[in-house]
């Protein structure tokens, strides 16, 4: 029987409402005045952007958009050859507007930990995945483009 993991999306659900809560129940100070707070749109807006330029990239390799499920193909241009996981990049400019926005200095504590559970949950996975799957091609690409940014 499969078992069913629990896929990036949630845990950018979870840190959000994390991010909230904790601006609401233990804000401890302002860090964005409230005026400049709007500038938190640029990297949400970023965020929600880049996602779906990559995942339409994938879409339309007609390959996996899904941690853990063999790629069929291996995208390489795009947003792709500017970092090797734009969604996950995606997911933090997310997190990173929606902190600004908030402007308290609580929610920023979670952005931290969300990364480093997609790069050790997901990102090590898929890469060690795309290496067997895709060898010498991966290799290449893996040395000219950068994990994040």
């Amino acid at each position: 029987m499969k078992r069913k993991r629990v896929l990036p999306p949630i845990y950018l659900l979870v840190a959000i409402v994390a991010m909230v809560a904790l601006h609401f129940l233990l804000p401890v100070m302002r860090i964005v005045p409230l005026l400049w707070s709007l500038l938190g749109f640029i990297p949400l807006a970023c965020g929600i952007g880049i996602e779906i330029i990559a995942d339409n990239a994938l879409r339309a390799a007609k390959t996996t958009v899904k941690p853990f499920e063999q790629s069929t193909a291996l995208v390489t241009s795009g947003v792709y050859g500017i970092s090797r996981h734009p969604m996950y990049l995606g997911f933090v400019l997310i997190l990173i507007g929606i902190a600004v926005m908030m402007g308290s200095l609580t929610p920023f504590i979670v952005i931290l930990p969300f990364v480093i559970v997609m790069d050790r949950g997901f990102i090590s996975v898929e890469e060690r995945m795309l290496e067997e799957r895709f060898g010498k091609v991966w290799l290449e690409y893996k040395h000219r483009v950068r994990r994040w940014l």
